[in-house]
């Protein structure tokens, strides 16, 4: 399911929202080269968050062929900085807009249930617990780790927990045929959270490989559950009161 709008509509402007969708675009521009085989390679090495070695379980030196004659080497030292770097990283077109897609259909309500400031906090924490749910369930990995979805996700997590009842307007692809539905955040969100503890199953049993990094996404979405209302201002509590049950009254599914 591709969701492309939803009805929430929101009192503050999204600035902090558009502002990280900048922020990674312009990554992908000039620290990925647009995905350009040799500065996407480097970038994704130098800046992606690697396991093994932030946790010194990987040998110095060990290595992971990432393209075509190029490999990500192992440091000595960790870089602590990729907790953060790797959070602007993709590792290509569709990877990048996906994830951009998602931020401006959820973000926006997100920020203006907190406020700027606090927003991109949430957003930052989010993305780290993210990055802490990968590391521990795969400590010696040497892949490095790169993408907005953990971050993301809590955004998510976010969503699900303050508007379950709203409706979501998502893309059904069927093999050739495209549909659409209006759907409760809590079942389009609910079945994405599903699909994301399905696919990290192999990696707690142990299996370590490349691909989508599924429990980055569970423990941000767990993080964005645990401190969206923590974060979120009374302003906007006491107009939520109200709001469910005006989302319900519109009835049905769409």
């Amino acid at each position: 399911m591709i969701p492309y709008k939803d009805e929430n509509p929101t009192v503050l402007p999204p600035y902090v929202t558009v502002g990280i969708i900048a922020l990674n675009v312009l990554a992908w521009v000039f620290a990925q080269g647009l995905g350009s085989t040799v500065p996407l390679a480097r970038s994704v090495c130098e800046l992606g968050l690697v396991p093994g070695e932030l946790l010194g379980t990987a040998a110095p030196g060990s290595g992971v062929q990432i393209a075509r004659g190029l490999a990500c080497v192992v440091d000595a030292e960790p870089r602590y900085i990729t907790l953060f770097t790797s959070m602007f990283m993709h590792g290509g077109w569709l990877h990048l807009i996906g994830n951009m897609w998602f931020l401006w259909v959820f973000g926006n309500n997100i920020e203006d249930s907190m406020g700027h400031g606090k927003f991109a906090v949430f957003y930052l924490l989010s993305g780290l617990g993210a990055a802490a749910a990968q590391v521990l369930i795969d400590p010696d990995s040497i892949i490095p780790m790169v993408g907005a979805s953990g971050a993301i996700s809590g955004v998510m997590g976010g969503y699900i927990l303050l508007y379950p009842h709203v409706r979501v307007y998502t893309l059904i692809p069927l093999g050739f045929y495209m549909t659409t539905a209006a759907l409760p955040a809590y079942i389009m969100l609910g079945y994405w959270f599903v699909i994301q503890i399905l696919g990290g199953l192999p990696s707690l049993a142990g299996t370590q490989r490349g691909g989508t990094a599924f429990m980055a996404h569970v423990g941000g979405f767990v993080v964005g559950l645990a401190l969206v209302k923590l974060f979120e201002t009374g302003e906007h509590r006491g107009r939520r009161r109200s709001f469910p049950s005006v989302r319900r009254a519109h009835g049905g599914f769409g």
